[in-house]
């Protein structure tokens, strides 16, 4: 004889809790919309870029085709935004660490604000800053450089004159990313559970044994997190870049020489306004490239947050 089947009455669901739902629904519906509409668009008008006669696109060098005015794009693109991730990296997780588990509480607070507060510093202050008061103070760090590490490829000049170069491209860059790296860094660092932590001092750890196994692998999925999206702002920066590196179509890992890269978005930004005809199309073709790394680091970086999630509790 069967057991009779038990009947769960279903949760009354009141009108809140529809329009809530139904808003979700709608507003995660939207965010992929937009997403293929920004897609369809690059494909839609960058395409016909990418294969124009090279003889019709007046921004082209002569003898020279898309592959290979693109290509030193996005070599000083990726090159100028991995610059950037090295510096930032390590200095955000150290102010991350300080500020969650070192400094006293009011100080926390204090410098968590101003963490914040410099995510709200415009892109156009920071290219300001780089380029008339950055760039003129570092220069005479480049000279140093070229005389003593200048055995090394990435300084061996010539030194260039303004200090208008990648690296202090770089330099600005990494200050733009550090406060998002930060603050990701930070909150997920601030949720480690107290027992981990009480557990890892009960056993004789010190405080930086204590951070290093138990803090570090619980927070480090947020902390790749963070990194990639301070690298995806890195990639995508547009005016910074422009008002402090006079850069040119060339792959160049010198990093204190007048010769340097430039950006994609960089690049999009100084040449469209000038831009007629088929040169539209073959900067949106770029821009469509840069779209296209830009999704690659986001998925590259969702996997390797996925494979760790199974040892942390930070997602």
């Amino acid at each position: 004889m069967t057991s009779p089947e038990i009947i769960r009455p279903k949760a009354k669901q009141r009108p809140g809790d529809r329009v809530f739902s139904a808003s979700a629904l709608i507003s995660g519906s939207l965010i992929l919309a937009i997403l293929a509409a920004v897609a369809g668009f690059l494909m839609l008008q960058g395409i016909p870029g990418m294969f124009a006669d090279p003889e019709s696109v007046s921004i082209y060098t002569e003898g020279e085709n898309f592959v290979e005015f693109v290509v030193p794009l996005i070599f000083g693109t990726l090159w100028a935004a991995a610059l950037a991730l090295v510096m930032a990296l390590p200095l955000a997780i150290g102010i991350a660490l300080f500020i969650s588990h070192y400094a006293p509480r009011r100080l926390a607070q204090g410098l968590g604000y101003i963490i914040d507060l410099l995510a709200a510093v415009p892109s156009v202050v920071f290219g300001l800053w780089g380029a008339n008061v950055l760039a003129g103070a570092i220069q005479p760090s480049f000279v140093w450089l070229e005389e003593n590490l200048g055995w090394i490829p990435l300084f061996a000049g010539p030194v260039s004159g303004t200090g208008r170069t990648m690296l202090t491209a770089a330099i600005v860059l990494a200050v733009m990313i550090l406060p998002i790296i930060t603050a990701i860094s930070r909150e997920v660092f601030l949720q480690t559970p107290p027992l981990y932590e009480e557990a890892a001092l009960a056993l004789g750890a010190t405080r930086w044994e204590m951070i290093r196994t138990v803090v570090l692998p619980f927070g480090r999925p947020g902390v790749i997190a963070g990194a990639m999206l301070g690298l995806g702002r890195a990639l995508g920066e547009t005016m910074a870049v422009a008002m402090v590196l006079s850069g040119s179509g060339v792959i160049v890992f010198d990093l204190i020489g007048s010769v340097n890269p430039l950006t994609i978005a960089a690049n999009v930004a100084l040449r469209f306004p000038e831009a007629y005809g088929i040169n539209v199309n073959v900067l949106i073709a770029t821009g469509l490239i840069l779209f296209a790394i830009t999704l690659v680091v986001n998925s590259i970086a969702r996997y390797i947050v996925n494979r760790r999630k199974d040892f942390s509790g930070a997602n």
